[in-house]
């Protein structure tokens, strides 16, 4: 399975281009044989848990339909952070697109104390998402508790997937933390952060993958757009550099073994 770590410089609040950018990571992922791709939390909208209240929807979004169709056409799944809300409150969620499939939501359950003004607990178990169930969701904060990543090893999971907003210092604490994931558990661990203003603090991308023995095998940059690839099979990693525009993008990519 070739999994897509998007690293992505979100517009703030702007859904639209967004989305747009998305689409263009997604095509790129196509284009490398992706099965799956995966955005930074709260990636249609960057992370901004003041406008969260304004911004907030449903997985059921018409604007989120393209992707549907992309999924379906392409048999790709696709994960983007969004902001949810319903009767109980704003959560932070991704929401998961599988081929021929109704769309699912993961919601973040262990949020940090800085977001409680702004969001409340998703309360389901682990996502697990994948072929065989193999590839268990996390949202940022999470990695930190180790309830989680336990759940996540008990579930059956052999993949520990992150989707972060998080700051040098932050990627520094969960490059740690992550790595003894990998290692305590045996599974391979994989982070996708975001570059650029978040809120308010600098989003330091470093988007990378550990193998089931800790090591780190393949990282980006802490300021650049770009894609990360890690083929669960063969294990090759594939680093894809250059930002993605709307127009023809163009890319250069350095390939790792391990």
């Amino acid at each position: 399975m070739r999994i897509c770590l998007a690293q992505t410089r979100p517009v703030k609040g702007d859904i639209q281009r967004n989305i747009e950018k998305h689409k263009a990571f997604v095509e790129l992922a196509i284009a490398h044989r992706a099965n799956l791709v995966i955005f930074p939390e709260l990636s249609i909208t960057g992370y901004e848990p003041t406008l969260a209240h304004e911004l907030a929807t449903t997985k059921d979004d018409v604007r989120f339909d393209e992707f549907q169709k992309i999924s379906d056409a392409k048999h790709i799944s696709i994960g983007i952070g969004v902001p949810t809300r319903n009767d109980s409150g704003i959560f932070i969620s991704m929401v998961i697109f599988q081929p021929h499939k109704t769309r699912e939501t993961y919601s973040k359950k262990y949020i940090h104390a800085d977001e409680d003004p702004f969001f409340v607990s998703g309360q389901g178990s682990v996502s697990s998402i994948g072929r065989k169930g193999e590839i268990a969701l996390a949202i940022c904060y999470e990695v930190l508790v180790p309830r989680h990543s336990e759940e996540a090893f008990r579930s059956g999971a052999r993949i520990y997937l992150a989707s972060v907003a998080k700051t040098a210092h932050g990627v520094a604490n969960a490059a740690n933390k992550l790595s003894g994931i990998a290692r305590n558990f045996s599974m391979t661990v994989l982070m996708c952060n975001c570059v650029g203003p978040c809120d308010n603090f600098q989003a330091a991308g470093k988007s990378a993958v550990w193998n089931d023995k800790g090591e780190l095998i393949a990282q980006l940059d802490e300021a650049s757009e770009g894609m990360l690839l890690f083929d669960s099979d063969t294990r090759e990693a594939i680093e894809i550099l250059s930002v993605i525009t709307s127009a023809a993008p163009g890319y250069g990519s350095a390939l790792y073994w391990f």
